[in-house]
């Protein structure tokens, strides 16, 4: 029978949550830049490497990270969570990404621009829809 996140702890939940994040976050980045180059809306490029990459970190942060059993409850909160995410993930890119080119643009080459404006972009966005997701997921749809 799978242990609780109760039972386990913050940190050993942490510590998985983190490294099927970062596997997450990097097939995302990578099917970010990807598409970008080869010339897809900036916007449409997120939602498209965002599904790709949390599709890849669902069952593993269900099953690994939290280690927790099958429910309709659970499965119907993880995509309410992951909605919510999606829009504030891909809506703060939308919003940075053009302010940020604008940014780099001003002193730096336009491949080098554009590869700045991408990563702090990405960062801006991937950094708080992390952290909420763990937040909500350990303590209250995994608690």
């Amino acid at each position: 029978m799978a242990q609780t996140p109760t039972r386990q702890g913050v940190a050993p939940t942490a510590w998985r949550f983190a490294a099927t994040g970062l596997a997450a976050a990097a097939v995302d980045y990578a099917v970010l830049l990807l598409l970008m180059s080869l010339g897809l809306d900036y916007t449409l490029a997120k939602a498209i490497s965002w599904v790709i990459g949390t599709a890849s970190a669902i069952g593993l942060n269900w099953r690994w990270t939290f280690r927790a059993e099958p429910s309709k409850w659970r499965a119907t909160a993880l995509w309410l969570l992951y909605l919510a995410a999606f829009l504030l993930q891909v809506g703060i890119f939308h919003l940075c990404y053009p302010w940020l080119l604008g940014l780099f643009g001003g002193w730096a080459d336009g491949a080098l621009a554009i590869w700045l404006a991408q990563t702090a972009g990405f960062l801006l966005a991937q950094i708080p829809t992390a952290t909420g997701n763990y937040l909500v997921q350990r303590f209250v749809i995994f608690k």
